[in-house]
């Protein structure tokens, strides 16, 4: 029962971080507002909680759960996924900086700004989808190394 809760939450943890960054995409936009800007710096919140509650559930989920942290240390895909979802979160700091700045300073970014950061939203959304098929992979077994 635990590994079918947490596969549950971990499920739901993954779409829900996605969800936010799909607002993030919709809400960053050449022409913001001020009240954009603090919509998103709110929305932005809940990306680093929701991606350290993936981390907690998704570890606990490869050690405590059906086939064992044996199982996940020895498959490269797993490896792959877990190396794929830091580079989203290191992708994500610039982003996260900026909209502090700006919601602090009170001010819209201007098209320049919006565009560096759209870019590194739609790296984000790109390797996003990386992390269900390196997620099928290893659960099918394949990328096993020892």
């Amino acid at each position: 029962m635990l590994d079918l809760a947490l596969a549950i939450a971990h499920h739901l943890l993954i779409f829900a971080l996605f969800g936010v960054l799909a607002a993030e995409l919709v809400l960053v936009r050449r022409g913001m507002g001020v009240d954009a800007v603090r919509r998103v710096a709110s929305i932005d919140l809940y990306y680093g909680l929701l991606a350290g509650f993936i981390v907690v559930v998704g570890f606990s989920r490869a050690i405590f759960a059906a086939k064992g942290w044996s199982y996940y240390a020895h498959n490269g895909f797993f490896w792959a996924k877990i190396a794929t979802f830091a580079l989203i979160g290191l992708l994500s700091i610039v982003p996260t900086i900026r909209f502090i700045q700006w919601r602090g300073a009170g001010t819209a970014p201007n098209d320049a700004q919006v565009n560096g950061i759209r870019r590194l939203l739609y790296a984000e959304v790109v390797l996003f989808a990386l992390l269900p098929a390196f997620a099928a992979h290893m659960a099918r077994g394949y990328g096993e190394f020892r």
